[in-house]
């Protein structure tokens, strides 16, 4: 069974830093496409970054170039996302994304806001 279990979600005053986690099981890790979206509220879901299974390529959305960093360590089964320079247009949940075989799957989210 596929589990996608995000962490690291907090409270964090502007121009803060926070590093998010995705722990992944049930599937072959090292095969899927791995990504971060996020969804604020009364938004759309929007993909803040993506990495490729050997992760050695990566995308990332305009609005955080720069400022994000998505890595992936095959070996743990785990893809992290690395946020500086947090402003409040940043809050949001961030969900976690496994595409593979066709199929996509999402965990459950994570809160992070930006505020003073």
């Amino acid at each position: 069974q596929v589990h996608l279990a995000e962490s690291g979600g907090d409270l964090v005053q502007p121009g803060g830093s926070l590093r998010l986690s995705c722990a992944a099981s049930g599937f072959a890790f090292n095969r899927a496409y791995m990504s971060w979206y996020r969804q604020a509220p009364g938004m759309e879901r929007e993909l803040v970054a993506g990495i490729v299974n050997t992760g050695f390529s990566r995308t990332y959305a305009d609005f955080v170039k720069g400022r994000f960093t998505i890595d992936r360590d095959n070996l743990k089964n785990e893809i992290d996302l690395q946020m500086n320079e947090l402003t409040p247009e940043d809050t949001a949940v961030y969900y976690c994304n496994a595409d593979f075989d066709g199929r996509e799957y999402w965990g459950q989210g994570t809160q992070v806001t930006v505020s003073s």
